[in-house]
């Protein structure tokens, strides 16, 4: 076993005592109340698995939450992340018990059980937090870059200056004349460098024990998704346009259908109040607009209408600027923080049109804006359209079009319905998350800034 290993052992027995913590708490609801509540009476080792069932129900939606990144996300989001996983773990748990019980259970244990969980919940990531930076010393770190320039900057804006120190950033010129400069940190950046010169870097780095983190360019998103062959007696890669297996596409399609049908069962009430909310001032409450899907297919997306009817009155397509944007109205706003403009898209999905997870689709004026200086923008058109997506859960509404690009390309390269699922459970994460909803600048028309193509 290496150093790191080694020293990653405190860490991971910290993680583990978090879920045994708070699976200790349903454990004691479960034997001193609802176990109970089962018409067939569960025995010792019937005990063990309805409580290794929430252990693991918790460890999965904790991990898909990141709930258990200590050295990356704030106090805040830890806590943030850890109930969510409590939440969905508690209730998949009761409906669980409910449907082994002859009677609806009481909501009270489950609810203290809740509380105690969050409580074990904040004072464990207040302590992790405050162990974790006491032991671990901001790393000594560099950014090393070509054209996108800026990196340093964002360390700061998201508060990850405890985990990394950046010492210097050098132009990639001055690393390959001399790669020894490197011997000094423990981390590398490298922000926007070509192939050639970044794999001379990677090269070193590796074999100097130095961890680097790469922002990739397109031709690597592209490369993700090849198969390995062999051929000739040689080892190729074969790269060839989104082909999903059959067996994928029926499973997506089905899983489209089940979670788009349990959408509308589940906020069709709330989507009648919002029509109607949205239908007082006067104009309808949904409204259609041209979108581009799979291979470039036009269709019309339905929302609620959250502007006014008069939005675009010049003709010019153009994207909101988030909260300082006059054209959104009183009950837009609402909808829009709760993401209710959104739902019905449900029928677009029903109809075939969009899948639950995908690219989101982007208007043919704003798309053709952006292919203008960018033509690898119509890759993202290799997959259907979708409700969420890798970049709506990890980038902003005004993600640069070059990096939302690379996050869809990164979705695209390896089709699985694992990662979908995941997708879906992180899109619950950000919901409420204000910084996935901001506009673009004012007098900008799209999120596209040459700036931000070229820098960050």
């Amino acid at each position: 076993m290496d150093q790191k290993s080694i020293k990653n052992i405190p860490i991971r027995i910290l993680k583990l005592a978090n879920v045994v913590l708070i699976t200790a708490m349903w454990a004691i609801v479960w034997y001193l109340y609802y176990k109970d509540y089962a018409v067939v009476q569960y025995y010792f080792k019937g005990d063990l698995l309805v409580i290794f069932i929430f252990a693991t129900l918790y460890f999965i939606c904790s991990r898909s939450y990141n709930s258990f990144h200590i050295a990356t996300v704030s106090i805040s989001e830890i806590i943030y992340s850890q109930f969510l996983g409590i939440v969905v773990s508690d209730a998949i748990i009761f409906m669980f018990t409910w449907l082994v019980s002859l009677y609806f259970p009481n909501l009270v244990p489950i609810t203290f059980c809740f509380l105690m969980q969050m409580c074990i919940s904040i004072l464990w990531s207040l302590i992790a937090h405050k162990w974790y930076f006491a032991t671990h010393k901001p790393v000594s770190s560099a950014v090393i870059y070509e054209y996108r320039m800026g990196l340093e900057k964002l360390v700061d804006e998201y508060g990850m200056s405890k985990r990394y120190n950046v010492k210097a950033t050098y132009p990639v010129a001055d690393i390959l004349s001399d790669l020894h400069k490197l011997d000094e940190y423990k981390t590398v950046f490298l922000s926007g460098i070509n192939s050639h010169e970044r794999n001379v870097i990677l090269k070193y780095c590796v074999e100097a024990d130095i961890d680097v983190y790469v922002i990739p360019r397109i031709g690597d998103m592209i490369m993700a998704g090849a198969l390995p062959v062999h051929m000739f007696h040689l080892p190729m890669m074969h790269v060839r346009r989104y082909e999903p297996v059959p067996e994928y596409v029926i499973l997506k399609r089905v899983f489209d259908i089940v979670v788009s049908l349990f959408l509308f069962i589940v906020f069709a009430p709330f989507m009648l109040i919002t029509a109607i909310a949205v239908k007082s001032d006067g104009g309808p409450a949904l409204y259609k607009q041209k979108r581009l899907t799979q291979n470039g297919k036009e269709f019309y997306i339905l929302k609620f209408r959250s502007m006014r009817v008069d939005a675009e009155k010049d003709g010019v397509a153009r994207l909101s600027t988030g909260d300082k944007d006059d054209r959104i109205t009183k009950v837009g706003r609402i909808i829009r923080a709760i993401r209710f403009d959104e739902l019905p898209q449900i029928f677009n999905i029903l109809k075939g049109d969009m899948s639950i997870v995908g690219p989101r689709p982007e208007r043919p004026e704003i798309s053709a804006e952006y292919e203008k200086d960018m033509p690898e923008f119509r890759l993202r058109l290799q997959a259907k359209a979708g409700l969420t997506g890798y970049a709506q859960v990890y980038g902003k509404y005004n993600t640069s079009p070059y990096d939302k690009l690379l996050m869809d390309l990164m979705y695209i390269s390896k089709p699985s319905i694992i990662e979908d699922i995941k997708i879906c459970m992180y899109t619950v994460k950000i919901l409420f998350e204000k910084e996935s909803t901001e506009g673009v600048n004012e007098g900008n028309t799209t999120a596209s800034d040459k700036k931000s193509d070229e820098g960050i």
